[in-house]
């Protein structure tokens, strides 16, 4: 199993209005690209000293070949979405992590 985990640090003024719009738009989107099986949406608990608000959003794939082929063939598109709707409100950081067995 492999997990595509989007750490999103967020505006506070920003945080109610993203947090519907990827329930709503954002995360079916990514969902009906195929290339997933489920996904996880958290609020990370700790403070941020300017007031921001951190997310993990986590994405799992049965193999690397579904995410490599979701970030050449989707990911641009639906990061470009992201980058319109909420330019200059927030901060993204990707992972990739694998099950060990």
């Amino acid at each position: 199993m492999i997990l595509y985990n989007v750490t999103v640090n967020i505006e506070k003024e920003s945080e109610a209005e993203w947090v519907a719009w990827m329930k709503e738009t954002h995360i079916p989107d990514v969902l009906a690209t195929g290339m997933f099986l489920e996904n996880r949406f958290y609020k990370i608990l700790h403070d941020n000293e300017d007031g921001s608000t951190n997310y993990s959003v986590q994405y799992f794939a049965d193999c690397m070949e579904k995410i490599l082929e979701y970030q050449m063939t989707f990911a641009s598109k639906l990061q470009e979405d992201v980058n319109e709707k909420f330019k200059d409100r927030f901060v993204v950081f990707r992972t990739l992590l694998e099950t060990v067995d």
